[in-house]
């Protein structure tokens, strides 16, 4: 019992440890890694393509982690890219952050959920939450200017 209410002590300090404020995310942030992309690499599709239908996965993956940046700015705005289509499209939506680890994107397709798994001043990885499916962790660097 005692143990037990130690780790639940230190956990929770931890998760007061943890904290991300909104003004620590402002700048761009570049994908550099998502797991999701990874499943592709790793699928039977890819596995058993030829050589050309593998290397147009491959690029299509390439684009998307070099179009994939997310600029944080004052007043809880995020522009973003995302693929429409296969056309790359730039938009902005409304960000919240609460628990210090929890990231809420409102944008036209409805809201997003994320939470903010790993953060230095250099790197951001987020877990998106769905209902759906866990898509992986998406790793980001800091675009440095």
């Amino acid at each position: 019992m005692k143990l037990t209410l130690v780790l639940a002590a230190f956990f929770l300090a931890l998760r007061v440890w943890f904290q991300v404020e909104y003004k620590d995310l402002i700048g761009s942030w570049q994908l550099t890694y998502f797991e999701g992309m990874q499943k592709i690499v790793y699928s039977q599709q890819y596995q058993n393509a030829n050589p050309n239908q593998r290397a147009s996965m491959d690029a299509r993956i390439k684009a998307r982690l070099e179009n994939t940046v997310y600029e944080f700015m004052e007043g809880n705005k995020l522009k973003y890219i995302d693929f429409e289509d296969q056309t790359i499209v730039r938009k902005e939506a409304e960000v919240e952050l609460s628990d210090g680890d929890m990231l809420l994107i409102h944008d036209e397709k409805g809201d997003r959920l994320a939470k903010i798994v790993e953060f230095s001043q250099d790197k951001l990885v987020l877990q998106p939450i769905s209902k759906n499916a866990t898509t992986g962790k998406m790793v980001f660097e800091r675009i440095k200017k």
